[in-house]
């Protein structure tokens, strides 16, 4: 089954939401300076909320210093790469401790999410496929080209997990699963009320629909750990 992953967390009752309604992930943006940004001490009371969900901890352009002990204050699950970050860096920091990092990209195009994937296949757990928002490095709600990523994942490494975010939400989520078969759906923007509050009408009514599409995904999802 697609898991799914309630990110841009900035309440802890809004974490408690997402768990009870059975996200398998939970995510706070641990970089400064966005709309949604959170701090660590801000973070481990979201996280602490969030029950049994898995901890995502989103960074954009952070020194692995930064990353590395937000992660391991926080005890993080996952590391996921929202910036520039090379091959190298993310490489660096999945040897770093045994969370998975996951890294975005903002393909226009098939080629271009071949691309990035390839560059990325031996060093992340999984390549979150995001909408292409202009200059913005997420949360804008731009949809991500279904058809083209679907394609493009048909020629991942067998290792290499999915996750599509970009413009999901709870009328089209579904749509998506049946599409793409990622392993992970992921939204923010697409089940708020307003920003930086989560709309708990919204959150139950998105991973109802994720759990209706069901299907097999074409990605493993059982482990939480890098390999």
């Amino acid at each position: 089954m697609t898991a799914v992953k309630i990110c841009g967390l900035c309440r802890a009752e809004d974490a408690a939401l997402a768990a009870d309604a059975g996200a398998d992930y939970v995510g706070v943006i641990l970089s400064p300076g966005f709309g949604r940004s959170r701090s660590v001490a801000e973070a481990a009371a979201i996280f602490a909320a969030a029950g049994g969900s898995a901890r995502v901890g989103v960074f954009v352009d952070a020194g692995r210093d930064v990353v590395l002990d937000a992660a391991v204050r926080l005890g993080l699950d996952v590391v996921q790469l929202h910036g520039t970050e090379p091959p190298a860096e993310a490489g660096a920091l999945r040897a770093g401790g045994r969370w998975q990092v996951w890294k975005a990209l903002r393909p226009r195009t098939r080629d271009e999410l071949l691309d990035g994937a390839a560059a990325y296949a031996d060093v992340v757990d999984a390549i979150l496929v995001d909408g292409f928002g202009g200059g913005a490095v997420g949360g804008t709600g731009a949809r991500a080209p279904w058809d083209e990523v679907a394609a493009a994942a048909r020629r991942f490494p067998a290792r290499l997990r999915l996750v599509l975010a970009g413009g999901l939400g709870p009328g089209n989520v579904a749509d998506a699963i049946e599409r793409v078969r990622p392993a992970v759906v992921d939204v923010s923007s697409g089940v708020e009320r307003v920003v930086g509050e989560k709309s708990a009408e919204k959150v139950r009514a998105f991973i109802a629909e994720a759990r209706r599409a069901g299907g097999t995904t074409m990605r493993d999802t059982t482990s939480d750990t890098a390999e």
